[in-house]
């Protein structure tokens, strides 16, 4: 299972990357990371990754005359390392159809909000304006089209009446550290697998709480 090799793509300080990097080094972990990689140069979470020992690389997109011909030389370097299965983290960069028919069902991203809702950026902010009383992150896998994919795993964070766009960020930034390693150990372990557009898990068992907000008197 160790052999089960990773890619973490980031465009910047890969705060999800480290969650992903410690776990992976944590023994019996069954995926290992064999590479970083950037679009951005002076991304900080290269120092990071480089301070872990692991392989890094930087592809530039702005040297390519499409997103195309770009994807196609990552996909030769995700290739080359051996690569199973693609982490996007922070990776601020659309990917093409074409890429994502390429490695279909061997991408996921972490995404902060409970998908389907809230989809795209500014999503702390909308969710406070919207006034929903439950937030929260989702692990899925990729499909061409923006956040959408069958979900592998979600977190529910409750709102406060005084959260801010960045309290609440950190909340649930703190769940993503921890759902994020959970769906790739289910990956590398064989236990979930896209079924139409769901996922199948194995050994599923539901959890015995809700989660209400305000909570019950």
């Amino acid at each position: 299972m160790a052999g089960y090799k990773i890619a973490i793509l980031i465009s910047g300080r890969g705060s999800n990357m480290a969650a992903l990097i410690e776990a992976c080094q944590t023994e019996g972990f069954p995926a290992k990371v064999a590479l970083v990689l950037s679009n951005r140069p002076n991304a900080p979470g290269l120092t990071l990754a480089q301070a872990a020992k692991i392989p890094t690389r930087i592809i530039q997109h702005g040297e390519f005359e499409s997103r195309e011909a770009f994807d196609a030389v990552m996909t030769e370097a995700l290739t080359d390392a051996g690569v199973r299965l693609i982490c996007l983290a922070g990776f601020m960069r659309l990917l093409s159809a074409e890429f994502c028919q390429h490695w279909r069902d061997s991408i996921i991203n972490i995404h902060p909000s409970l998908l389907p809702a809230f989809k795209g950026l500014r999503v702390h902010e909308r969710m406070l304006d919207a006034g929903v009383q439950i937030a929260g992150c989702t692990v899925h896998y990729v499909r061409p089209a923006m956040d959408e994919g069958p979900i592998l795993v979600q977190a529910a964070v409750p709102i406060a009446a005084d959260d801010t766009p960045d309290s609440l960020a950190a909340r649930i930034l703190e769940q993503e550290h921890l759902i994020y390693p959970m769906a790739v150990r289910m990956i590398a372990e064989g236990r979930a697998r896209p079924a139409g557009g769901m996922v199948a898990i194995k050994n599923y068992n539901l959890p015995a709480q809700s989660l209400i907000n305000p909570p019950l008197a």
